[in-house]
């Protein structure tokens, strides 16, 4: 095995792990006490920049939101820049970053199918996993596998678990508008700009009509039509809406990973 080749083992696991540890910062933050607090809009004001060249450089929403100070109970308000336009007096939260103070408007419910802890793990095991297979360490690398195969049973089947006993409600939502968000710019050494683009949906809930933007995408502007529908759920025990529910998909491809990492497990046992 050549030396490039054998860089390129490192290559998924090193991006997993980059990947989930940001997800992880995220999650620490969003998790400290006080970090996050629900208000309420009170205006949205549509904002646009072009460059000179006529190319888009600004497009965001100048929302004003109100919100109690949970130290003083006073009112505050602020203004935070949004991809969507959210209806007066809608309800919305606010993360507040302890370094800076800014805040910033959260994309609801964080909803991993492998929570982002268990995503830095697996990503160190795959880089072990590559290291050993460069050595030649063969047992040490099925163990990695076995471990890896397994973590990845447990996750799918709590996921599954996890949102069965939430009792999610199925509500109907409809796409009212699609949000463009451009990820990359045409320039000399490349093929074009390139967007991705998140369906805008309307639902009614408890007699409020409410706005929300979904966090599923698509580099495809046609999968998403303005008049579909979309099945949203809502959770009662947390008052909020989710995008997803149990799949028993998913509780299926557990079963087998868990499965089969456990018999990687016995063989290497047997093979001692």
């Amino acid at each position: 095995m050549t030396d490039f080749s054998q860089l390129l083992m490192y290559i998924p696991g090193v991006v997993i792990f980059l990947v989930a540890s940001g997800q992880v910062r995220e999650y620490l933050r969003t998790s400290k006490p006080d970090a996050i607090r629900k208000g309420t809009v009170r205006s949205s004001k549509h904002v646009t920049k072009n460059d000179k060249y006529g190319r888009q450089v600004f497009d965001y929403y100048e929302t004003t939101v109100e919100s109690s100070n949970p130290s003083s109970g006073k009112k505050e308000k602020h203004t935070v820049k949004s991809p969507i336009e959210y209806p007066t007096n809608q309800e919305v939260e606010l993360y507040f970053d302890k370094v800076s103070g800014e805040p910033t408007l959260t994309n609801g419910l964080h909803e991993w199918l492998f929570h982002p802890w268990a995503g830095m793990i697996g990503g160190a095991l795959l880089i072990l996993l590559a290291l050993f297979q460069t050595q030649g360490k063969e047992i040490y690398a099925m163990v990695c596998l076995s471990l890896i195969l397994i973590g990845i049973g447990i996750s799918m089947i709590a996921n599954y678990i996890f949102l069965k006993k939430k009792g999610l409600e199925t509500i109907s939502s409809e796409i009212v508008d699609i949000y463009e968000r451009q990820i990359s710019k045409q320039g000399r050494f490349s093929g074009g700009s390139k967007y991705t683009y998140y369906p805008i949906v309307k639902y009614d809930l408890k007699g409020n009509s409410t706005l929300r933007r979904c966090n599923v995408n698509s580099s495809r502007k046609e999968s998403f039509k303005v008049g579909d529908t979309i099945n949203l759920y809502y959770s009662p025990s947390e008052n909020a809406i989710r995008e997803k529910k149990a799949n028993p998909i998913i509780l299926s491809v557990g079963i087998v990973s868990l499965i089969c990492g456990l018999l990687a497990g016995i063989s290497i046992l047997s093979a001692i």
